[in-house]
């Protein structure tokens, strides 16, 4: 019975050996390039990622300049909280306390001295009466609107009929007007004001009153000094007949 028996690799010729060698170094070779190139065709799927597709629609620009404005603002916010607050300025009380205005008072009317003799004739019951006075004074009669002195009137010239009739009302009566003015330079008067008529509401001593720019009146006098400026009380009587005298 035969038997069979491989060859040894010693006992093949040696260019058999060396060839069967280098199939074997080829293979080799092969079959780790092979490997390696499906390598990454069995790579386990990552699970959970599902099918979806994602797009990022945000520019480049965008994307670029945010991350830019969220540092500005990190740093404009890590400034403001490191900025100091400023303090308050000191508060300085005055040394001196403040003075308050006074309040306004009334201004009260300039105060007149008078000697008895002046109440004594200012006296209004005393005004009929009269004061003849003495030393070349005129008469004083009474007081002037504001508290001054009031001289009976001396006349320069008496007034005419003409110069009384044109500011008479008309069918004016009988009676009288009195009015207080004070006298200025060249023997005339000023700032008339009515005093008393008879009868009353004839409007007698508003004709008076309308007359006297025309009115030559001399200043009343004291020791002999003409008192320009002084208050002199002027009667105009009228009667039916036209006829006037003054007083």
């Amino acid at each position: 019975m035969s038997a069979y028996r491989l060859t040894l690799p010693y006992e093949r010729p040696p260019l058999q050996r060396r060839a069967s060698g280098l199939a074997l170094a080829v293979g080799v070779n092969v079959g780790l390039l092979v490997m390696l190139l499906t390598l990454g065709r069995f790579a386990p799927e990552a699970k959970g990622a599902g099918q979806a597709l994602i797009v990022d629609l945000v520019s480049e620009s965008h994307s670029a300049s945010a991350p830019a404005k969220s540092e500005a603002a990190q740093k404009t916010a890590v400034h403001a909280e490191t900025r100091p607050l400023p303090k308050p300025p000191p508060i300085v009380l005055p040394s001196k306390p403040i003075a308050l205005p006074k309040a306004a008072t009334a201004k009260s009317a300039p105060f007149l001295e008078m000697s008895s003799a002046d109440m004594t004739a200012s006296d209004l019951r005393n005004v009929a009466k009269g004061d003849s006075g003495s030393g070349g004074d005129s008469e004083v009669v009474g007081t002037g609107p504001n508290g001054e002195v009031l001289y009976a009137a001396e006349w320069a010239r008496h007034p005419t009929d003409a110069e009384l009739a044109g500011y008479l009302p008309r069918n004016a009566p009988d009676g009288y007007g009195l009015i207080a003015c004070r006298t200025i330079p060249g023997d005339r008067v000023d700032d008339c004001i009515e005093l008393d008529q008879e009868p009353h509401g004839s409007h007698l001593a508003s004709a008076v009153r309308q007359a006297a720019w025309q009115f030559r009146v001399r200043p009343p006098r004291k020791n002999g000094v003409p008192l320009i400026g002084s208050w002199v009380r002027i009667e105009i009587d009228y009667e039916r007949v036209e006829s006037t005298k003054g007083l």
